[in-house]
């Protein structure tokens, strides 16, 4: 048997408390900065960051309710909007590394559309299509009219009323909601489900997550958070010329709470659910064996993209590509009716960070990169 002599066993010691202390002085860093980003009183922050097999931060400051004063908790659902996007493109790729879709697939294949017949799964993936994106403002509707509400009468509304073409596939990069709403529509074609059907059996309930954690309908009101707008912000006084005002409620100590809506597509942007259940979404990437996704096709998930020149775009089949410090990560951000959201990737970091707030007003790309630091410089 191999023996640790006291000299080995000293210098361990020394290096794990070292850490202990590192970690920890770091963790009440966080709090500390978390606490100014959000006071007692305000509405909250989820923060989590996880690595490919623990949990290494996690938490949650501010009020989920404000009227009722009501603290914010990580179990929590909150609408992720955009966000969703992500989990729409390993959806995809899913189906593609089932070969029951090719990324070079013309889209009218699976679903009718007006624009470019040359228009292909990749280019609404990477957002190359030359599909125009209007404000997308008054796509929603109240969560309680939802089991009246018929998404392909409202898709085909859409593609009807914003029909032309802004410039011809891959020329160029151009974010486009349209075009995931299709790509939804895609996933429902080829799968014969449902959009939502098929991201939960495909991709929350491989990795144990039920409909109280994430999902495209709110599971319990009581576990819910309100959202936000900040009274004297633009959208707080202007709110009513750009949204229905039947979306608007009262005004909660200089917060007006905004009613539970759902997105008319939810592939572009309808996913709702705790930063901790996205945070279990980026951890299983982080795996080397995902249960989501193969080499391959995890492979193309971070592949970046060109335009027919040849030229690079910040972007991937489902991810956005931006850098701090010279340190590259992948992220996608939703921001919509009183809440923001931001989730982030360091493959060669290994970690994976999930923030989201209950106002529509927050700065989530720069809270973010200065919360993330503390662990990119900790490597």
């Amino acid at each position: 048997m191999q023996t640790v002599s006291l000299a080995a066993l000293a210098t361990m010691l020394i290096i794990s408390c070292a850490f202990t202390y590192s970690a920890s002085s770091r963790d009440r860093t966080l709090s500390l900065l978390l606490n100014q980003y959000a006071a007692d009183d305000e509405p909250g922050i989820q923060y989590v960051v996880v690595s490919e097999s623990d949990t290494i931060f996690n938490q949650s400051v501010g009020l989920s309710n404000v009227a009722s004063n009501t603290a914010l908790e990580a179990s929590q659902t909150m609408a992720a909007f955009s966000m969703t996007k992500t989990l729409t493109a390993i959806a995809v790729l899913q189906l593609v590394e089932q070969n029951k879709i090719k990324l070079d697939d013309k889209v009218s294949v699976y679903v009718t559309h007006p624009y470019d017949p040359g228009i292909t799964v990749r280019h609404l993936l990477n957002h190359t299509a030359g599909i125009p994106n209007p404000i997308p403002l008054k796509w929603v509707h109240l969560a309680q009219a939802h089991d009246d509400y018929d998404e392909q009468v409202e898709l085909k509304k859409i593609l009807s009323e914003y029909s032309a073409q802004d410039f011809q596939p891959g020329k160029r990069y151009q974010y486009s909601n349209i075009g995931y709403w299709l790509l939804g529509s895609v996933i429902a074609r080829v799968s014969e489900k449902s959009y939502a059907q098929y991201l939960s059996e495909h991709l929350f309930e491989p990795l144990n997550l039920d409909a109280s954690e994430i999902g495209f309908t709110i599971h319990d009101e009581n576990n819910h958070a309100n959202g936000y707008l900040k009274q004297w912000s633009f959208m707080g006084l202007f709110g009513r010329l750009f949204v229905d005002a039947e979306m608007l409620g009262k005004n909660e100590s200089g917060w007006r709470h905004v009613k539970n809506v759902y997105l008319n597509g939810p592939s572009f942007g309808g996913a709702i659910g705790s930063a901790r259940a996205f945070a279990t979404i980026l951890q299983d990437l982080l795996s080397t064996n995902s249960i989501l996704l193969g080499p391959a096709a995890k492979q193309l998930l971070y592949q970046q993209q060109i335009t027919n020149a040849g030229t690079d775009i910040d972007m991937t089949l489902g991810w956005h590509i931006a850098d701090i410090e010279g340190i590259t990560y992948y992220y996608k951000e939703g921001g919509g009716a009183g809440f923001h959201s931001e989730m982030r990737i360091y493959p060669q970091h290994g970690f994976a960070s999930v923030i989201t707030s209950n106002r529509t007003s927050f700065d989530s790309r720069q809270i973010l990169s200065e919360l993330d630091l503390h662990f990119v410089t900790t490597e």
